[in-house]
Order: C-alpha cells, then structure tokens, then sequence
C-alpha cells in the first residue's frame, strides 16, 4: 500500500541544509512512500481572527496536509527552538479548534545541522507540540543530523555511502511506524 507523506521543511533559505536533508531523504525512501514537499513560506501570519479563513495559500496548505497519510518534518534549530515559520505551519494546521489537519497523522522528526548536537533542542521541542496535535511521532531511529554541511555535496546528494544508507535506514523505519500507527 502506498502512503503519500507531506515533507515540510522548517528552512526558508534558497541552499537550506535542511532542504538538502530532506531531498536526501526522500530519495532513499522506500517505494511505499509517496513523498511530496509541501511549502510553508508563503503562509500567512496566523490569526485566529481569519482562522477560519486564512486565505488561499492557508487553505492550501491545509488541504495538502489534510490529503496526507503521515507528515516528515525537517527542521534546523533556531535558538533551541524550532524556526518561527514551522511553529507558523503548525498552528494554522491546528485551527479552527476540532477540526486540526494534524490530529492522528503519524510523523517523524529529523533535524540538522552543521553543529554537533544535529538540532537536539529543536527536534524534541518540536515533539512537544506534535504530542499535542494528536500525532503519534516516530522514536526510533531518533535523528539529529549533526555536521549535516560536511555529510552532502553542492547536488544535495550525500558525500559516502554511510550517509545515504542511515537515511534509507530512518526512510524504512518511518514507512513501518506509518503501517503501524496510521488510522
């Protein structure tokens, strides 16, 4: 059975390391996984005066992700949190209140970074408010990609063959955690 899975990066940045993360990952993804990038930056600000209608790129974005069977995020870590963008994506995903686009889509969280601690501080601050959402998060394996800009080349694709076997490795263990856990 196939799975078709949201990919949201918590970057911006036009060279994210954390976009090449996520390119990565998807291409070692089993072939049960259907993975498609669903873009956050051009959402608006969330208010909860519009929550009901945040315009066409808020019903979009909701729309794609309600359409999915699981979520990937990838996020860098921005003052230990994750970046305001991602925490933008998530709450207008969560609203009106009852009717969240997140509520029971089982997920992973990988994050990166050129430091060594790979983003530790945001992927379990993230965690917190998926636990929230109803969203059953993958545990293992835990993924905190740290040296994240020595591991890939300018094309995105990883340096050694180490590398792209533990992203086919955290891939498979996510299309399991998704059979195992999806409603």
């Amino acid at each position: 059975m196939t799975r078709n899975v949201a990919v949201i990066v918590g970057s911006l940045r036009k060279d994210s390391l954390n976009r090449k993360v996520a390119r990565a990952l998807v291409a070692h993804a089993p072939a049960s996984l259907a993975c498609a990038f669903v873009e956050i930056g051009g959402l608006p600000l969330f208010n909860q005066d519009e929550e009901r209608d945040p315009g066409p790129a808020g019903v979009a974005f909701r729309d794609a992700v309600r359409a999915c069977d699981a979520v990937l995020f990838v996020t860098p870590e921005y003052n230990r949190s994750v970046p305001g963008v991602l925490k933008n994506a998530i709450d207008l995903g969560s609203r009106p209140y009852g009717h969240s686009v997140w509520a029971g889509k089982p997920c992973a969280v990988v994050s990166a970074s050129s430091g060594g601690i790979g983003g530790f501080g945001a992927n379990h601050h993230l965690r917190q408010s998926l636990m929230f959402l109803d969203m059953p998060a993958m545990t293992q394996p835990e993924a905190y990609i740290g040296g994240a800009d020595k591991l890939f080349g300018a094309d995105g694709k990883p340096v050694d063959p180490a590398t792209g076997e533990y992203l086919a490795k955290i891939m498979a263990a996510f299309a399991a955690w998704i059979d195992k856990t999806a409603a």
